[in-house]
């Protein structure tokens, strides 16, 4: 049972072509994070985010008695935390660990597998059960995995896990929990104990379980078949009692939506920005609420995609047999541009298979079809260029355009030298159209993010007709954006310093509002002089690695940082 501190619950009808109709002031039982730690009716709080040099963006969260910094991930699911029984690179880290005291094993073991065969990682535990918290809203019983052997980067990055904000049906964990407790032909107990992810779930779903840092890779699928597996739990014919299971043995935060806890099922992120030009927007965390000083009728609000049944979607209940569900934060893009130019569709993929993109927060880059990446480098004149000419890449959504911020396109290529960049803009797998995989062509990791607010709204989780999922945007890149990468450029080349690039820790509190920019979304404080020798903590929360934006080992660092995610990532 999930128990929470009491709530007033707002259930409001949906048009289907509407906003999202949540309250416009703070939200009755709309949560900030973190909350004082006895909640009264109607409190609200807010907490910010870590950031890992623009690559991995954190927040604090309970796991059974202690607290973790666990990656924001919107392109998966599932909550895992390294356990003190972890070994490897665990051990090597920095970084608080769980110890599994409280622990309820499930009675399975999960291998998750990241990247490929040649610069794969591996993050491999137990599933089990104990108390999660976060902003005060707790889940007794929650699964999650519990890793102890990883070779994963995620250590390096100065968290201890990741927790999934996507769609539970997408969760590699409650695909396992659900078929092991639910009659079935092919029964969990008749597979391996110890099962790995991509031995369960091949195609399209390998990529779910291999794809917090390459969500749309395609897996190969081996003799056995279990594709049909997962298809007998996704569509089942007894379609209420999967869609039940959300509110029992779902992922974190849509099992708080599907009980009715959050005020609107409905969660916001805005990302600071800690490399190029320090600040932006105040990196935060808002569930079941927009930020206060923030107007719903600012947001360009667009659908999610739905998946059909032969796309390997879940099956209709009985008593509504029209309904299609979403599978992933994956919204419909009208066009992408470069510099103002519109750039050519791909002519890599099917024709028949719309434009999307995956909003991603656990992705440090913007990744696209290859054809048409390989076609803006070439424009650029190369994979080099000069870091002072401005450069915007937009997406039109919705029809309206947000540009990624040309401060957040770029990054530093040499220690010392600011006057050469490279972009954030990596190829990625292209979609089939075959049922095997994702059908989005591009991924919006955080060079989109740090300049565009994104509400996630899931809608209703077990009738998606009544009350469609949908992301809201709002961009925050200012006008003058590119002119002040030219200034940021040239000052730190008149100086001598590498462009900035640091680490800010989780805080374990908020500290009073700044200032707000565009659409009053707030902005972050100034970072403070004496940041040039150290990593940022705010509100007494510690930093594992200090970082300096002045001196050649930062840019040293963080350039390593930078290709090993773009090699897993």
């Amino acid at each position: 049972m999930i128990l929470a501190a009491t709530v007033t619950v707002a259930r409001i009808v949906i048009a289907e072509q509407a906003a999202p109709a949540y309250q416009m002031k703070r939200t009755p039982g709309g949560i900030h994070l973190p909350l004082i730690a006895q909640r009264v009716p109607g409190q609200t709080g807010a907490i910010g985010l870590g950031d890992f040099h623009d690559m991995t963006y954190n927040v604090l969260m309970h796991v059974g008695n202690t607290q973790l910094p666990v990656v924001l991930d919107t392109g998966s699911s599932d909550l895992w935390v390294l356990s003190t029984a972890c070994e490897g690179a665990c051990s090597k880290g920095k970084v608080a660990l769980y110890p599994p005291t409280a622990f309820s094993y499930a009675n399975m073991d999960a291998t998750l597998t990241y990247g490929d065969s040649m610069t794969g990682t591996h993050a491999a535990g137990p599933i089990g059960s104990d108390v999660v918290s976060l902003a005060g809203l707790v889940a007794e019983g929650q699964y999650f995995a519990a890793i102890n052997d990883t070779n994963n980067a995620v250590v390096e990055t100065g968290s201890s896990g990741i927790l999934g904000l996507g769609f539970p049906q997408n969760s590699v964990l409650w695909n396992m929990m659900y078929l092991s407790q639910t009659p079935s032909s092919l029964k969990l107990r008749d597979l391996p104990k110890n099962l790995e992810a991509s031995y369960l779930f091949p195609g399209r779903l390998n990529t779910l379980a291999k794809g917090w840092f390459r969500k749309n890779q395609l897996g190969a699928s081996s003799t056995f078949d279990p594709l049909t597996t997962i298809k007998q739990g996704r569509q089942i014919s007894n379609s209420d009692v999967l869609l039940s299971s959300f509110a029992t043995i779902g992922p974190f935060i849509p099992r708080l939506v599907a009980r009715g806890e959050s005020a609107a099922p409905l969660f916001t992120v805005t990302l600071q920005r800690a490399s190029m030009e320090l600040g932006g927007n105040e990196g935060m965390l808002y569930i079941g609420e927009l930020p206060p000083t923030v107007n719903n009728a600012s947001l360009t609000w667009v659908p999610v995609r739905r998946y059909s049944v032969a796309q390997g979607g879940m099956k209709a209940p009985a008593d509504d047999p029209g309904e299609v569900y979403p599978i992933a934060w994956e919204i419909p893009v009208d066009d992408v541009y470069f510099d103002g130019v519109k750039l050519p569709r791909s002519q890599l993929s099917a024709s028949n298979i719309s434009l999307s993109a995956l909003i991603d927060t656990g992705n440090s880059l913007i990744r696209g079809p290859p054809d048409v990446v390989a076609h803006i480098h070439g424009m650029l004149g190369g994979s080099h260029f000069k870091c002072a000419t401005p450069h915007t890449l937009a997406f039109q959504i919705g029809g309206t355009l947000f540009p990624v911020d040309p401060r957040d396109f770029v990054h530093q290529v040499g220690s010392r030298d600011v006057e050469t960049c490279s972009t954030n803009l990596v190829a990625t797998d292209v979609p089939t159209g075959d049922g095997s995989g994702y059908l989005y062509s591009w991924n919006l990791g955080t060079p989109f993010l740090k300049g565009n607010l994104a509400a996630f709204y899931y809608g209703s989780l077990s009738r998606p007709s009544h009350d469609p999922a949908r992301i809201g945007f709002l961009s925050t890149v200012p006008p003058n954006a590119g002119e002040l990468l030219s200034d940021d450029v040239e000052f730190a080349k008149a100086q001598h310093h590498n462009l900035p690039n640091i680490e800010e820790a989780p805080p374990a509190s908020l500290p009073p509002l700044y200032a707000t920019g565009i659409g009053g979304v707030p902005l972050a404080s100034p970072v403070p002089a004496e940041s040039d020798n150290a990593s940022i903590a705010k509100n007494g929360a510690s930093s594992s690695v200090g970082v300096s934006p002045s001196v050649s080992w930062s840019a040293l660092v963080s350039m390593v940082v930078l290709t090993l995610w773009k090699t897993v990532g």
